[in-house]
């Protein structure tokens, strides 16, 4: 159900460019109230930050493979996502992921070797280009306006994010605490024949609860514990999903569901 990004490319971003001044120094960047891009996207990566007020709408779970994260399931099968519309609109007030919110621009390594991060762009996402209206890039002096300053404070502001969702991530593995997951949800229609959903992780919490009582006063302490409840809590969500997808005509097949089981996202 949920793989871990691709190591050659994030999740939404087809292409990668520095912005400099010397090729950009005309550019802007468009304001959009739609977003097309994650119209066929049963997942989005979620910084810990985020599970509060995320787990209020969205199953919050983590991928499946050697480098976990954690992942808002917008859809329990790929390319279904039951929180927006094609075009891009939200469906209802939805909480929109930071991951979201930040494209086309991330940070990104142009050396490997080097730890220096720039402000990247995706050039296929036609919110940043050549345009009449939009907020500019750069000064008449080639340097950085303040729109861009805000978005760099913004893609920064997500790097730390991502530096507490790592850390709290390596917490979970250095104590075992991350499982197989599966959930089975019938439908009324054919209560016999569940759908058996696959393929990501989450918290096992007979493991949890036996961890010790000083484990779990600092976690308690460190605000970790309450991340791992949202989490627990928001999977109660994954039904709720399910039907929105079945009431959109969206939902799997029976043709689909071999032995109950459903192909994995």
């Amino acid at each position: 159900m949920a793989s871990a990004p691709k190591a050659s490319m994030p999740v939404l971003y087809k292409e990668l460019v520095p912005l400099n001044s010397n090729d950009h120094g005309t550019w802007k960047g468009r304001t959009t109230d739609k977003a097309p891009w994650i119209a066929g996207q049963h997942a989005i990566p979620l910084t810990v930050e985020e599970f509060p007020i995320a787990q209020r709408d969205f199953p919050i779970v983590f991928s499946s493979g050697d480098r976990p994260v954690p992942l808002a399931l917008m859809g329990l099968n790929e390319g279904v996502n039951v929180f927006f519309n094609e075009d891009g609109s939200a469906i209802g007030t939805p909480y929109i992921p930071a991951y979201v919110r930040r494209y086309p621009f991330l940070l990104a390594k142009l050396q490997p070797e080097s730890d220096n991060l720039s402000l990247c762009f995706d050039p296929t996402s036609e919110l940043v280009g050549e345009f009449d209206e939009g907020n500019a890039l750069f000064t008449e002096d080639k340097e950085p306006s303040e729109h861009t300053q805000q978005l760099l404070n913004f893609c920064e502001k997500f790097e730390d994010a991502g530096n507490k969702t790592q850390m709290f991530m390596k917490e979970l593995e250095d104590h075992d605490l991350l499982m197989d997951g599966e959930i089975s949800i019938q439908r009324r229609d054919n209560p016999d024949q569940p759908f058996v959903y696959r393929g990501f992780r989450m918290v096992n919490q007979e493991k949890l609860r036996e961890l010790r009582g000083d484990q779990l006063r600092k976690w308690n302490e460190n605000g970790l514990l309450p991340l791992i409840f949202a989490h627990l809590f928001s999977l109660e969500l994954m039904r709720t999903v399910f039907a929105k997808q079945v009431e959109m005509g969206k939902g799997p097949s029976m043709d689909g569901a071999a032995n109950g089981t459903m192909p994995q996202a």
